[in-house]
């Protein structure tokens, strides 16, 4: 599993791997200075120009001070956000990953299935969900056991990413009852292959990286687990 991390992360320079990872990054930016910009536009049309307060007076600048204060509250949550959202974005690009890794390390394969557009999408969207929800949810037990909160948050994540990963690289070559069939059988090395995943997940800026060098990785597993 080690190896297969080194491949991917060998081939990070990769034109294709370097074109997905932009995309997903620049396409996510793009979406929260939208939220933005939106929620500021809303503010801005709802308030209106200057408010008169009890004691104060006239005010003028509440729809400043909130858009201010709007401001800080996006970085902060960017940084939550951010993996989530690119893993969405990107995912739709994932195939293009597999494509170049087995075109650098498979050669002799046929070409694989193309996912069709419409179940990218539903896939991304899918996955970003359960991501969202699963998280959300072990929230609680991050805050009712914090020293535990790390090894919590890679075994859930790396089952969530192993299990993504696997399918999405598995489904090109097996079909979907194919792959299923394929993750039940290696379903050990597949989740602890997502821990290996999850890890750089709690490093910023590293866990941007994730997606890509994910499925570049679980490209390499599937192929040794099924002789590929």
């Amino acid at each position: 599993m080690i190896a297969d991390f080194a491949k991917a992360l060998a081939q990070l320079g990769d034109p294709r791997f370097r074109r997905v990872l932009w995309l997903g990054i620049g396409l996510s930016v793009a979406l929260l200075i939208g939220v933005y910009l939106g929620f500021v536009g809303l503010v801005q049309w709802l308030l209106p120009d200057v408010i008169t307060l009890p004691l104060i007076g006239d005010v003028g600048w509440i729809d400043t001070l909130v858009s201010g204060v709007s401001l800080v509250m996006m970085l902060v949550l960017s940084v939550f956000l951010m993996v989530p959202v690119a893993s969405l974005f990107t995912g739709l690009f994932l195939d293009q990953v597999a494509d170049a890794v087995e075109a650098r390390h498979y050669p002799h394969l046929p070409a694989a299935a193309p996912m069709p557009l419409g179940q990218s999408i539903m896939d991304a969207l899918g996955f970003l969900a359960v991501l969202i929800a699963a998280n959300t949810a072990a929230l609680v037990i991050y805050l009712l056991t914090p020293i535990a909160a790390a090894p919590i948050f890679w075994i859930m994540n790396g089952y969530l990413l192993g299990h993504e990963y696997f399918q999405l690289v598995a489904l090109r070559r097996l079909g979907r009852d194919g792959a299923r069939a394929a993750r039940r059988r290696h379903a050990g090395r597949i989740w602890l292959a997502g821990v290996l995943m999850a890890v750089p997940l709690t490093i910023p800026v590293v866990n941007l990286l994730v997606p890509v060098l994910g499925v570049a990785s679980f490209t390499h597993l599937f192929h040794r687990l099924e002789g590929g």
